[in-house]
């Protein structure tokens, strides 16, 4: 008789900075799971993340399908930082000259 895992792995590594990414590579599971949610196929996916395998791509959906709340969650504390890191720039930092320079390069783009 053949013996069959019933365990799988779940290919995600959490990197210093506390960002999950598949694992032997630098796509990030916010980035599978926002393809997903959009109706993206898994093969879709790959098409747009060749580094990661078809099965990785597999295993990080069921991954989320079965843990959805606590991605959700882990998902929307990525989202509040990643808002407080643009409102810390925004605020420390003088964009206002970048900022005028990008205009002025785009309206002469547009000539």
């Amino acid at each position: 008789m053949v013996e069959l895992s019933s365990t799988q792995s779940v290919p995600l590594t959490r990197s210093a900075d506390g960002v999950f990414r598949v694992t032997g590579s630098r796509v990030t599971l916010d980035s599978i799971v926002h393809q997903f949610k959009s109706g993206a196929t898994p093969e879709q996916i790959q098409e747009d993340f060749p580094s990661v395998t078809l099965s990785d791509i597999y295993s990080v959906i069921a991954f989320y399908l079965q843990q959805t709340r606590a991605v959700e969650d882990y998902l929307s504390e990525q989202a509040q930082t990643a808002k407080e890191v643009r409102r810390e720039v925004e605020t420390n930092l003088e964009t206002k000259d970048l900022r005028d320079r990008l205009s002025r390069r785009r309206s002469k783009a547009a000539v």
